[in-house]
């Protein structure tokens, strides 16, 4: 045997053995705009790792969120319109809070529960949202382990809607698994905290297929960043939230290679919304909370060596529904065919197949229960007559609904379409599935304010309108 030959056989013998099956990492993070990092703006310098993602991979230009936190989790997580699942909308807010009496519906089957069937280690380690109620955490849907926050970082518990001083920055309970681990004040440490654990899991799992599901909390408010990242921008505490964040990413592609699993494994980023008005959302128009693009257009990266192409841009419409049909087809599986499922396929666009187009004759903007919008290719119209051309108008500055009156009716036409099979506001479409329904008392992972003699975690009375018995 020759030295090269020896030396090739010794890295060979070296490597760690690898799944056949791809493994998947899922990273989102929270209300960062769609201009935020670098592949979306050359003038940002502070995102070297997302822009990395951008040069080595493929950078999507038109992938659609919900407007909001918890609908766009239940798309991620269900490849469905939150419609379809009954959750575009909380008990009483716009997004589901503590205490809600609803939540992802334990007969779904997630992303997860789908590739652990397929053999997959799964693990969501951040921000969940889909419910805080017991049957509705991530380890009944489908993950082995979870570790994080059941919501959002600016939630307490509360007994009343709006009005109550239910969103003033509180205690937070940080969750392992299913048993609360302590109560949380300071947030300096969530991004690091969440990467060590990321890290951990890749680590355990390097030689059987995993999916991991990192959902940050940071950049919602109220924003927090780690000591060596905090006034490292020169721009504010936002920005350095998110350098922290593209320094995360950073570690975990670091991690992959440094196992050398990283040909073997798919990288998503992606925020779950669009971002608040501190945030930076140009071209676009709207803010979170809008079915204008700038509240449902999001960044969003992949990175594959090896599979993805280097430095490809796709302007094909894509969404958080695509994610569950997209993982199933690349680990050998499919998605359920007992139930509709909305997202599609986009393997051959991360492949950068050459014609590779979007799936959706049609993508509906919902918010709040609420039909507001369609786009079908370049035209977006909304319910109020306006229509956009976005390939000549990405801002949806000019209306020109005069001038088309053919593509006027025919988005018509679509919108009677999405509310005869989901609905619009009070009106429930025929092929709605149900929510998740808690079964007897409401339980708080923390204490509620002015509550007292409740250990965390234990039964309480039920707040106002929830069910008196479900299930």
């Amino acid at each position: 045997m020759t030295r090269r030959e020896w030396l090739a056989a010794a890295a060979v013998s070296a490597a760690p053995a690898q799944s056949k099956l791809p493994n998947f990492v899922l990273i989102t993070c929270d209300d960062m705009g769609y201009a935020d990092i670098e592949p979306y703006d050359a003038s940002i310098s502070y995102t070297p790792n997302l822009a990395r993602m951008a040069k080595e991979g493929l950078r999507f230009t038109s992938w659609y969120a919900a407007p909001v936190c918890s609908p766009s989790r239940s798309a991620l997580m269900t490849g469905c319109y939150p419609k379809r699942v009954s959750l575009s909308f909380g008990s009483w807010h716009a997004v589901l809070m503590p205490g809600d009496w609803h939540g992802l519906n334990p007969s779904e089957i997630t992303v997860a529960r789908l590739l652990k069937g397929l053999g997959y280690a799964t693990a969501c380690i951040g921000k969940w949202h889909l419910g805080d109620q017991l049957e509705f955490m991530p380890t009944r849907h489908g993950f082995d382990s979870y570790y994080g926050v059941p919501y959002s970082n600016d939630m307490r518990p509360g007994t009343t809607p709006p009005g109550a001083n239910n969103l003033q920055h509180p205690p937070l309970p940080l969750v392992r698994n299913e048993d609360l681990l302590r109560e949380i004040k300071d947030q300096d440490f969530f991004t690091a905290d969440y990467t060590r654990e990321a890290i951990q899991f890749i680590e355990r799992n390097r030689t059987k297929p995993f999916f991991l599901y990192l959902p940050h909390n940071m950049v919602h408010g109220p924003l927090a960043a780690g000591s060596s990242f905090r006034g490292t921008t020169g721009k504010g505490l936002y920005h350095d939230s998110v350098a922290e964040i593209d320094w995360s990413a950073g570690e975990i592609l670091k991690t992959l290679e440094r196992l050398r699993i990283a040909g073997n494994t798919l990288v998503i980023f992606l925020s779950d919304n669009g971002g608040t008005p501190r945030a930076n959302n140009k071209p676009l128009r709207g803010n979170k909370g809008s079915v204008f693009e700038g509240g449902m257009r999001v960044p969003a990266l992949a990175w594959w060596p090896g599979r993805v192409p280097k430095g490809k841009v796709s302007g094909e419409i894509v969404s958080n529904m695509d994610i569950l049909p997209t993982f199933a087809n690349l680990a050998g599986g499919k998605p359920p065919t007992d139930r509709r499922i909305d997202g599609n396929d986009i393997t051959h666009i991360l492949e950068g197949k050459p014609k590779a187009a979007s799936g959706y004759d049609a993508f509906f903007f919902y918010h709040s229960n609420r039909l507001l919008a369609v786009r079908q290719g370049p035209w977006k119209l909304h319910v109020n007559g306006t229509l956009y051309n976005l390939d000549a108008d990405i801002g949806e500055t000019n209306d020109i609904a005069n001038q088309n009156p053919a593509i006027v009716a025919q988005l018509t036409a679509k919108l009677e379409q999405a509310r005869a099979d989901l609905g619009d506001g009070t009106h429930e479409g025929p092929n709605v599935r149900p929510p998740g329904k808690a079964k007897g008392p409401l339980r708080f992972w923390i204490q509620r304010p002015k509550d007292s003699g409740h250990a965390p975690h234990a039964p309480v009375r039920a707040v106002p309108g929830s069910p008196p018995s479900a299930g």
